[in-house]
């Protein structure tokens, strides 16, 4: 039986995240794109937020571990996961691979830097569809449509 992580648990694998403990070896994994910004978190949180929308995608979820930490009246560095997908990437995804719905949606993950800027990262699309091999041509094609719309997002929230 597989029991959900607890609030503390959550709060603790952010501290860990956030302050670049073993974890750090996960950035250079395969698909993913790691942007150390000059803008602070609240500025890099606005600016994706605008970049998402112009490039008609939805803003699905959004969670903080900050938020969380504060609510137990703790203070962590700034931690943000969006979740970005759009309905008509859902039905095409779904139409070439059930199981790969556990994916959507594609996130985004703002982590405030020591210096004060922050660092948006992500993993490609394609990585993270890639598995789902019972998808084939149809997911792979739809996965490097949403890389370069990612891209494309990641490039405007991170512009100077």
């Amino acid at each position: 039986m597989t029991r959900p992580l607890s609030a503390l648990s959550l709060v603790v694998f952010a501290l860990a995240a956030s302050a670049g403990l073993s974890l750090a070896a996960g950035w250079d994994g395969p698909g993913w794109s790691v942007t150390k910004t000059t803008h602070d978190y609240k500025t890099l949180v606005e600016r994706l937020d605008a970049a998402v929308t112009a490039n008609k995608m939805g803003l699905v979820t959004r969670a903080s571990a900050t938020v969380g930490a504060a609510s137990l009246g703790k203070t962590i560095p700034g931690n943000m996961v969006v979740g970005v997908y759009r309905p008509d990437f859902a039905i095409r995804m779904l139409e070439a691979s059930v199981p790969a719905g556990i994916e959507a949606p594609v996130r985004f993950y703002i982590t405030e830097n020591t210096d004060g800027t922050a660092t948006l990262s992500y993993k490609a699309p394609s990585a993270v569809f890639a598995p789902y091999t019972d998808g084939g041509d149809k997911l792979k094609e739809m996965a490097t449509e949403l890389d370069g719309i990612f891209a494309k997002i990641a490039g405007e929230a991170t512009a100077p």
